[in-house]
C-alpha cells in the first residue's frame, strides 16, 4: 500500500511492500511537550451551549457551528466515534462495501480481492456523538506470511457531533505487483484522537491477484 506515512526501501524492478520492523512504531510526536502549555480541561458540550441557553441567536449560532443541538449531547465529555461501515472503490470493479462490526461468517476470508498494480481507495461511514473528536488518525498495518510488510498512517481530521453521518474516503494506494506480491494478506486498521483513544480497531485480510 502507498498511501499514508511509511518507511521506504531501495528501489527495485518490481514493486513491493515494505519490511518494517514491528517495534518501531510508536510516534513519538504525540508525547511531545511544547513550552510550558497545559491545556484547557475538557469541558461537555451540552454545558457550553447552556451557557446561553437565554440567548437563543447564539444558542443557534454554536448548535449550526457544532453540527448538532442540545437534544443529542448527554453532558459526557469523551466522543462517541462509531464507524458503520467500510467500503473499497477501484476502477476495478467500482464500489464494495461492508458493514460493521464484520460479520462472524466474513472471518478468516478476504475481505476484498484486488488485481496487482491496481489503484484504490478505503472509504469509511461514521458518526460523532456527545463532543468533538479531535485529530483522528488511521494506522494500517499489513502482514503477509507471518511478516508486517507494510505500514502507513493518516490524518483524517477533527468532527463535531452531528446527527448525518460522515463518510471519508483515505488517500489512494497500489497494490504491488509480480509474482511475490500475490496471495492473502492480514491487516489491521485503527483509529485513535488526540487523546490516544481507540476508536476501533479491525482485523480483516485481502487478496492479491495477477493482472489478466
Amino acid at each position: 500500500m502507498d498511501g499514508g506515512k511509511r518507511e521506504e526501501a531501495g528501489q527495485s524492478s518490481e514493486k513491493s511492500f515494505v519490511v518494517v520492523d514491528d517495534d518501531d512504531q510508536e510516534d513519538v510526536e504525540r508525547n511531545e511537550i511544547i513550552g510550558d502549555f497545559v491545556p484547557a480541561p475538557p469541558v461537555p458540550l451540552k454545558d457550553q451551549l447552556e451557557k446561553d441557553k437565554d440567548d437563543e441567536s447564539l444558542k443557534r449560532w454554536k448548535e449550526q457551528l457544532l453540527g448538532c443541538v442540545e437534544s443529542d449531547l448527554n453532558g459526557q465529555m469523551d466522543p462517541e466515534v462509531t464507524f458503520h461501515s467500510i467500503g473499497i472503490l477501484s476502477n476495478d470493479f467500482g464500489e464494495i462495501n461492508t458493514t460493521l462490526p464484520v460479520d462472524k461468517l466474513q472471518n478468516g476470508k478476504p475481505l476484498f480481492t484486488l488485481k496487482e498494480g491496481s489503484e484504490y481507495r478505503l472509504k469509511l461511514t461514521f458518526t460523532v456523538l456527545h463532543n468533538i473528536v479531535s485529530g483522528l488518525t488511521y494506522t494500517n498495518a499489513v502482514w503477509k506470511g507471518g511478516m508486517q510488510v507494510d505500514r502507513s498512517k493518516g490524518m483524517l481530521g477533527t468532527f463535531a457531533p452531528q446527527r448525518e453521518p460522515y463518510v471519508h474516503t483515505l488517500e489512494e494506494e497500489t497494490t504491488p505487483s509480480g509474482v511475490l506480491a500475490r496471495g492473502i494478506y492480514t491487516a489491521k486498521l485503527k483509529f485513535e484522537d488526540d487523546d490516544r483513544r481507540c476508536h476501533m480497531e479491525l482485523n480483516y485480510s485481502f487478496e492479491i491477484k495477477k493482472r489478466c
